[in-house]
């Protein structure tokens, strides 16, 4: 196996390799120096698009149209966008590999699966009027440059909000770069433009004047740690500046006769300038190395090298790792290199293993952690599993140690190995690997259709998998020529035992491509009613939405769905969409009792529901504040019944038309008596007015409404001992008889504290026996009275109770002669 140090080269006190990721990556027709090329960031794809400004071999005319060309990094084509939408002059990418292309009069396109499906937006700001002449993009957001100089920011591509910065100063800019927002202190993009002779930073607010004095530059470039910027001079030097400007770090001469094309960060400690064919790589301290090829070669810069891309090759240009340099430099005494080498004399069946391993055993611990580290920076299955190897060598000398690192880095390498292979063409190192998490790498395979994979590694890692599935289901229902009821059986066939799989999202995929038919069947293999029936509504299947929602139960939903199909339909049609839903008909009933009166009035009109109307017309005029007006509506409730021949609705008109007759009458009682009568009972009509004294008007209402003498005698009691009027009560124990009997006059009048009165009430109580008028007797204080109704019915029994109740000395001795004269003589 080839030496791991082979392509390893030393600038000033570092080393750094350049790996061979894939060769033969573009066919020797792609003339890559007429093209203009952005890489994805995390070894992501690789976005071509011809260089407007260049003359190309006319190669016929359907090779002569425009189009964006996305690769992978491995030369394999995954998706050709035709383009003719105007002059492109802005390509990139954002960190989660959405492609982003801005046009001359400011229009963006965002690419956001690598299947052409995209969203649109526009700079706006004068744009369209002045011309986009280049841009600069982050991993969220570019900054347009127009042709007045004018620079337009967006942060966001979700919600993008382009904002005009600051004015730019006047003169010629040679070149500009910018900073993200997250490595600026006032947490906003931060553009650097080479004006003349210096620098300017331009913000949202500002554009401050660095004052430099060695201009032109002719290249800007800022590291990816935002902390360092390159400045590229006319005469052929490399500057690299901290990003405030205040210190000069290094500086190379590069002694050559023409501006590079492109200058990129390796990383965040070395420079990399580019000619035609000529890539030169700056270190620390001006130190530098020089590669030079056969063909045009572009720069794609990440966060921790730059790849470099020609016709015959993709090679990733990097700073060793310190754990690599640990374990593989030369004569290196690490414990990692150690254990590394005592794993190869084990193999070797040395005796030195044991004599290496014994020379580490202090630091063991350390060396394992390392080869496991190294092992994750290694591109060469090889050297992963020897390091791998020498790792779980020293494990098994140890009598403890936690596993979780080496099988953690096990699994890593196991998918960075599957998703390097050529077929596949992500090539991303471990650093971006734990950058990039294991998600948004396995939402990079499905952007692909690498579905299996995708699978796979997900099932590997313990992931969830329902999005891959979803997403596969949603290209097959658009993009497949089989009729609709193939491909839901087969898209059903391929779901219907995975966990977490939502049919919504594949149904509404299907309606959007204009197959509505196979978006309903594909909604009745979603158990959630809550997911179904927004898209149904949307589909204008009113009907089976609103009975999906009745099935679930869901009064919620069910109310969505009828204040959106009360906005859309026609009153009448609405009415007879819930004549044959009963709960659906319930819950608008009960919804506009309370918010919507003239909609329930509506409702009962349409369903020929009479009693109910003329409920609410009764209500209505309950709320009346004037006699006249609560009138009317009591007729035309009464009216309402008219041609009813349901007894509930004739006891209702003769109901109603007795509420009539009474509100006449306390209309006319309030205005003869000055008092309030309107809103009152019957009941509380006839008590206010004998508690007031006006019993005769009383007696005449009870004569024309035809009470009964039962509840009037209740009523009269009632309001005379309320009245405390013991005068007409009186009166009223001289007649000879009662409709309810006088024991309720007893009760009352006793119950209001008049004992005298309530006595006279006991002797007309002839239905009760002579014990019972005896308690009533002694309830009113008089116990000799009490004594003398147990003398008629000879009850000495209670007689000798009643002596017992007896406090006073008088009524003790007149209770023990009514006894001796009831008891014989012996």
């Amino acid at each position: 196996m080839a030496n791991p140090r082979a392509d390893w080269e030393r600038v000033g006190d570092r080393f750094y390799r350049k790996v061979k990721l894939y060769d033969a990556v573009f066919d020797q027709d792609l003339e890559l120096e007429n093209y203009v090329i952005a890489g994805a960031p995390y070894g992501g794809a690789i976005a071509l698009c011809r260089d407007e400004d260049k003359i190309h071999t006319y190669r016929g005319s359907q090779a002569a149209k425009t189009s964006i060309d996305v690769y992978s990094c491995s030369g394999r084509l995954i998706r050709r966008i035709k383009w003719d939408k105007g002059s492109i002059k802005g390509l990139g990418w954002s960190e989660d590999e959405k492609l982003i292309i801005v046009t001359k009069d400011g229009s963006v396109r965002c690419y956001y699966d690598l299947q052409g499906d995209f969203t649109q937006f526009s700079l706006g700001n004068g744009a369209e009027e002045h011309g986009v002449t280049s841009c600069r993009f982050w991993s969220t957001g570019f900054v347009a440059m127009l042709s007045n100089n004018q620079l337009i920011a967006v942060s966001h591509y979700t919600e993008p909000r382009p904002k005009l910065l600051a004015i730019p100063p006047d003169g010629t800019i040679h070149s500009w770069s910018l900073i993200p927002p997250v490595y600026t202190l006032s947490r906003s993009v931060e553009v650097l433009l080479a004006v003349d002779k210096t620098i300017y930073v331009v913000d949202n607010s500002d554009a401050e004047d660095r004052i430099l004095q060695d201009g032109p530059f002719k290249h800007v470039s800022v590291s990816p740690n935002g902390q360092f910027v390159t400045l590229y001079t006319e005469d052929g030097k490399v500057w690299v500046i901290s990003s405030d400007f205040q210190k000069k770090l290094s500086e190379y001469d590069s002694k050559a006769k023409t501006v590079p094309k492109d200058v990129q960060w390796c990383g965040n400690n070395s420079v990399v300038l580019a000619w035609e064919d000529e890539v030169h790589m700056v270190g620390p301290n001006g130190a530098a190395l020089k590669y030079y090829y056969d063909g045009w070669v572009h720069l794609l810069a990440d966060i921790d090298g730059v790849r470099l891309i020609t016709n015959d090759v993709c090679e990733f240009l990097q700073k060793v790792p310190e754990d690599t340099e640990e374990v593989f430099k030369l004569s290196s005494t690490a414990p990692a290199s150690v254990l590394l080498d005592a794993v190869d004399q084990l193999e070797k069946k040395s005796p030195k293993a044991d004599d290496n391993i014994k020379l580490i055993r202090a630091n063991l611990d350390e060396a394992i952690d390392m080869c496991i580290r190294a092992a994750g920076h290694e591109y060469s299955s090889h050297w992963q599993k020897q390091l791998l190897k020498a790792a779980s060598f020293g494990k098994s000398v140890l009598d403890l140690y936690n596993s979780d690192d080496f099988v953690n880095m096990c699994e890593t390498l196991r998918v960075l190995n599957a998703v390097r292979d050529y077929r596949i063409g992500l090539s991303i190192s471990y650093d971006e690997y734990l950058r990039l998490t294991p998600v948004k790498l396995i939402q990079r395979l499905i952007n692909r259709q690498e579905y299996l994979l995708a699978i796979r590694v997900s099932e590997y890692l313990r992931l969830p998998t329902d999005k891959i599935y979803v997403h596969w289901a949603t290209q097959k229902v658009r993009t497949s020529a089989a009729d609709e009821d193939t491909i839901c059986a087969a898209v059903v066939a391929k779901l219907a035992s995975k966990r977490g799989v939502s049919f919504d999202t594949i149904a509404r995929a299907a309606y959007d491509e204009g197959r509505a038919h196979l978006a309903t069947q594909l909604l009745n293999h979603e158990p959630r009613a809550g997911k179904q029936v927004p898209l149904l509504l949307s589909m204008e299947e009113d009907t089976l939405a609103l009975d999906k929602a009745i099935e679930s139960g869901d009064t919620d939903l069910i109310f969505f769905v009828l204040l959106h199909l009360k906005s859309k339909l026609p009153l009448a049609s609405f009415f007879r969409l819930l004549s044959a839903r009963p709960l659906a008909s319930a819950l608008v009933e009960s919804s506009a009792a309370a918010n919507d009166v003239p909609l329930l009035k509506d409702l009962y009109y349409q369903d020929d529901r009479l009693l109910p109307s003329s409920n609410l017309l009764l209500s209505s005029a309950l709320a009346q504040s004037t006699t006249p007006q609560k009138l009317d509506k009591l007729k035309l409730a009464a009216k309402t019944l008219a041609d009813s021949k349901d007894p509930a609705a004739i006891f209702h008109q003769r109901a109603l038309a007795d509420a009539q007759s009474l509100l006449r009458v306390q209309d006319a009682l309030s205005r003869d008596l000055d008092a309030a009568y309107i809103g009152l009972s019957l009941n509380a009509t006839l008590h206010t007015l004998i508690r007031t004294g006006y019993s005769k008007r009383a007696l005449k209402i009870q004569s024309d409404f035809h009470m009964s003498e039962k509840s009037f005698a209740w009523i009269r009691l009632r309001a005379l001992v309320a009245a405390r009027n013991w005068g007409e009560l009186e009166e009223l124990s001289k007649t000879r008889r009662s409709a309810i009997a006088w024991e309720p006059y007893f009760n009352a009048v006793l119950g209001a504290g008049n004992t005298k009165l309530a006595g006279v009430f006991v002797g007309k109580c002839t239905g009760l026996t002579a014990q019972e008028r005896s308690e009533m007797w002694v309830k009113c204080g008089m116990v000799g009275k009490a004594g003398e109704e147990l003398v008629k019915v000879k009850d000495v029994e209670g007689l000798e109770r009643l002596k017992e109740k007896a406090g006073d000395r008088g009524v003790v001795l007149e209770l023990e002669r009514l006894i001796k004269t009831l008891r014989p003589k012996r």
